[in-house]
Order: C-alpha cells, then structure tokens, then sequence
C-alpha cells in the first residue's frame, strides 16, 4: 500500500488531537480539565442496580436526529440513544466505538473494521452498508444538514464486506478521526433511514421520522418525548456492551433555576444543569447534592449581525467590543468560573493563539471609532438572547455600558428552539450564544462559526464573510503538516480579532448539582452527559 510523506504528519496530527482538547482553569477550577468534583463518590454507599434517573435541564432537544441539529441540548440526548464509530476516553484519546480498529490506507483513505453482533434497537444489524447510508444521508443535499460541514470532506464511503468500510475524503483531512466522533456521526438505523426518504417523498421535512421516534445501537433506548417538557429513555436490554445500571433517564425541561435546585433537594430530580454560579456554594455546604465543576472547550459571545447596519461596518463591531467589560462578566455572572477569551478557540483547543492581542475595555476609543463610521450620536438596537440566565446578565450589563456611548439597546429574551431558528434566518441584530468544541480542533472551533458557507444553523449566526478567511479556514482543512495548520489558524484568529463579527466573551466551566443518592455520573469538556456508569446508592 502507498503512503507518501505527507502521511506522518496525519499521523502526528491524529496523536496531537489525542493528547489537546480544552482544558480551562476558573473559579477555583482544575487547569486539567478533569471534573475537579470527581471525588464526591468517594464516600457513598454501594451502588445498586436500577431505578429511575431524572435530569432536570434547562432547555428541551430541538431535534433527536443525529443530522437534524447542532446545539448541545439536542446532543445530550442523542448522545445516549446512537453511538458513533470512534469515541473519545477520559484523557481525550480516540478510541474505538462502533470500530473496533482502523488504519489509514493512504493519504484520503481510511479503513475501519466494524465491531461485529451489534443491533439496532429494532432489531437491524449494525453493518458496513449502515455506515454508508449514515455518512451518505449527512451528505444529502436534500436533508440539508446543519451538521453536513463535519463531513462535507468525505468523497465515498465504500463497502468492503459486512464488516469491513472505508471512508475516502477529497484531500488529506486530518481531524477525520476527531469529526467521527462527533455524535453528528451517530449511527441511525437503516429501516429509519428509509423511512424517513419515505417521508420526505411524500412533503415532510428532513428528520421527521428519524426525530420522533430516534432509533440507534446505544445503551439507552427511546421512550417518549413530550416538547417543552421531558424526554424519557429506558434501558438498552440487548446493548453489546457494558449495561446500563439505571432502568431509565428523563431529561425533564425546567427552566427555572430555583424551581430546579428545589427539586434536586427534594429528591425529585438527581441531576440539576446549570448550577448558577452564585448557588455554587449553597449546594456543595448542603447535606443533599454537590456541584460538579468541569472545566469546557466552550465559548460565550455576543454576536453581531454582519449582513445588517450599522454592524456592518467594521469600525462599529470593534468599537462596541471595547464597551464589553469582560472582567465584570467573569465576575459578576460567572463569579470567576471559566477563562477570559482572547479569540474564538479555548487554550488547549489545537490551534488556539497563546500570542493573540485581544480587544481590550476602552470606551474612549470606541467612542472615536463610532464617530468615525458615523455613528457619534448613537442608535438603537437589540440583543436577542434564551432562557439562561448568565446570557441575560450579560445582555443587561452590555445593555448598561452601551449607554455610555448612546447606543440603546432592547433586550429580547426568547425560547431556544425559536431563538436557534430566528437567529439562524438572521432576524437579530446582536445576540448571545454560545459553541462548545467535542472535536479538539481549530477546524471545528472556527470553520462553522465563521466560513461564508456555513451562514445561519451549521453555525455562523453573525453571517459573517471574509473571503480571506474563506481561503484560510479552507486551507486549514487541507494541510495535513501540524506545524503549517497552526501557523493558517493563528492567521485567521488575527483576522477574527480585528474583524470583530463577535465579541468572545469567556470560556465557561460548566457546574453541575449532582445528588448524594447517585454516583458515576460525570461531563466532558463539549457538555456532554455521561451517564452509563450512573448508579443508585444504598
């Protein structure tokens, strides 16, 4: 078999993205990134089998399909109901999923060897022609998939034997492992694949079928879902692997904090996400539940509308950066929990910018920049933002210092799937959101955020476009050198910085109250739920 020299650098790459995934320190945080909690098992009873796991989550699922979404709620669900053909471990090593080996072939060639016995949770085989039909269908034009970018690279997926694939890129993509295990890579059963095509021949939209009634190999299993309020599965009898100790889990919607941590007292709910950052305390002196603090490869921003004026102009996206006090975020909402943000990568991520000069807090040269692009008197605007708390606590504290420069700003505060929706039309003028990053690498950090071709729902909410960083970012895909795809990186933050079609607020640790009645249970650093080892204490 041919391999060239640019083979050892895929290979080098793959081992960096093994060993660097986001590792923010915060709040007292571990600089790690290992759940700095991780202890609080450590004194309690035996675990037993069964019984009923509830999560009391602060937003619903937009979607159960696998292609059909990209926002984490959604991802924590699916997470548990489709598995992916790579995965990554504790230290954040590939390892094997629904592949239990692979090996480069040449420079665009992969090779997996499928785990063999796996069903689907109606009974199908988990098999070489499943694989094909999954990557195929997040390839489909027609599905139109906001995830269609993670795999957009991938040329063919060719069947060898029952359990034999290999996947074929258009150059030399080195993140391929860290994008298949992305849960966008979450295998769907084939009998759901056809008849979702079913559907969409007869009008319905893309997912329908695979949504509502979601089938994959997991330890989970679907069992119900009630929009706006919870979502059930129940345990995987059949699963091929390690079982589940739990007979179900719920993610039950509960957007109030106190009405969350209430129910976590009372033993109504065992799991409570968010923790905000002031109850942090409160929680881990109780006699009840502790906060698990894990470090994220998150980031928070404000984003503009690059499409709409006055943002724009440069000048004015730079200018309302230098209104954004970040300390004041970092400590009056998130009380120190997380990472100031230079750019849009978190440290550890591969190719953040150690060297990048961010905006810094300067309202008198932002008042000179507004006059400048004319804009000395002010204006009015908005900035739309979800049901989570430290969002609104920034809108309201961007909201005060934008006065200083008579900019006025109205606050809209909106439910998520209708704020992802709305946002991804560009209805908005600013807005607050958010972008974790499960693959490790500057491709996935930056590349749905910012390329021109992904405006709206893969990612790029502020429709930004920069031809440079068009060029860049495409650049960044195709070199396999380690070396020269951060050298591309570091370029397009600089241009990230300067341009401003966000502000990058702070990278977020994420805090979790966990009951004292279970223990397993922990995060990864994209927010991601583990709940396979959860069990119940005596």
């Amino acid at each position: 078999m041919k391999r060239n020299g640019n083979l050892k650098w895929l290979f080098m790459l793959v081992l960096a993205f093994s060993m660097l995934l986001a590792a923010c320190a915060g709040g007292g945080g571990d600089s790690s990134g290992s759940d700095t909690n991780s202890d609080l098992d450590s004194d309690k009873g035996e675990g037993v089998e069964g019984g009923d796991l509830v999560l009391a989550v602060l937003s619903d699922a937009s979607s159960l399909d696998p292609a059909g979404s990209n926002d984490v709620p959604s991802s924590v669900v699916q997470a548990n109901i489709y598995e992916t053909l790579v995965k990554r471990d504790d230290e954040n090593k590939v390892i094997p999923g629904l592949a239990e080996s692979w090996e480069p072939i040449d420079d665009t060639t992969y090779e997996f060897k499928l785990r063999e016995g796996v069903k689907f949770h109606d009974g199908e085989p988990f098999n070489a022609e499943a694989v094909k039909a999954n990557l195929d269908r997040i390839r489909d034009a027609k599905v139109g998939s906001p995830r269609f970018f993670l795999y957009e690279m991938i040329t063919d997926v060719v069947v060898q034997d029952e359990y034999t694939v290999q996947i074929k890129t258009e150059y030399p993509f080195a993140p391929l492992l860290a994008h298949l295990s992305h849960n966008g890579g979450g295998m769907v059963s084939p009998k759901s694949i056809a008849a979702d095509y079913d559907a969409m021949n007869s009008g319905k939209d893309a997912g329908s079928v695979i949504s509502t009634a979601p089938v994959g190999t997991g330890y989970f299993k679907f069992d119900s879902w009630q929009p706006g309020d919870n979502i059930k599965l129940v345990k995987n009898d059949d699963y091929w692997g390690d079982k589940v100790h739990v007979d179900s889990v719920t993610f039950k919607v509960i957007p109030e904090s106190p009405v969350r941590n209430a129910d976590l007292e009372t033993g109504h709910v065992h799991i409570a996400d968010p923790i905000q950052p002031n109850e942090v305390v409160g929680i881990n002196n109780s006699d009840f539940a502790k906060v698990n603090q894990k470090a994220s490869s998150s980031l928070a921003y404000l984003g503009f509308n690059t499409e709409k004026e006055p943002f724009n102009d440069p000048k004015v996206r730079q200018a309302i950066s230098m209104l954004v006090n970040k300390e004041d975020i970092s400590e009056g909402v998130y009380d120190g929990f997380g990472v100031l943000a230079k750019g849009p990568l978190a440290p550890g991520i591969f190719g953040y910018n150690e060297d990048a000069k961010p905006v810094d807090y300067n309202v008198e040269e932002a008042k000179k920049l507004l006059e400048e692009a004319g804009y000395a008197d002010g204006f009015k605007s908005s900035i739309w933002t979800n049901d989570n708390p430290q969002r609104q606590q920034i809108a309201v504290l961007i909201q005060e210092e934008l006065k200083k420069v008579n900019i006025e700003v109205d606050i809209n505060v909106m439910e998520f799937g209708a704020y992802l929706e709305k946002t991804a039309n560009g209805e908005h003028d600013m807005f607050i959101l958010g972008w974790s990053n499960p693959t490790g690498d500057a491709d996935y950090g930056m590349y749905a955020l910012f390329h021109s071709a992904q405006k709206g729902s893969p990612g790029n909410r502020s429709f930004y476009e920069n031809k440079e960083v068009d060029k860049l970012l495409d650049e960044g895909r195709r070199e396999s050198n380690p070396e020269k795809r951060i050298e591309i990186y570091n370029k397009v933050q600089e241009h990230l910085i300067e341009d401003a079609p966000m502000v990058y607020l702070i990278h977020t640790e994420y805090l979790t109250g966990v009951s004292n009645k279970i223990k397993g249970f922990s995060i990864d650093t994209s927010g991601i739920y583990q709940l396979q080892d959860v069990q119940f204490v005596e």
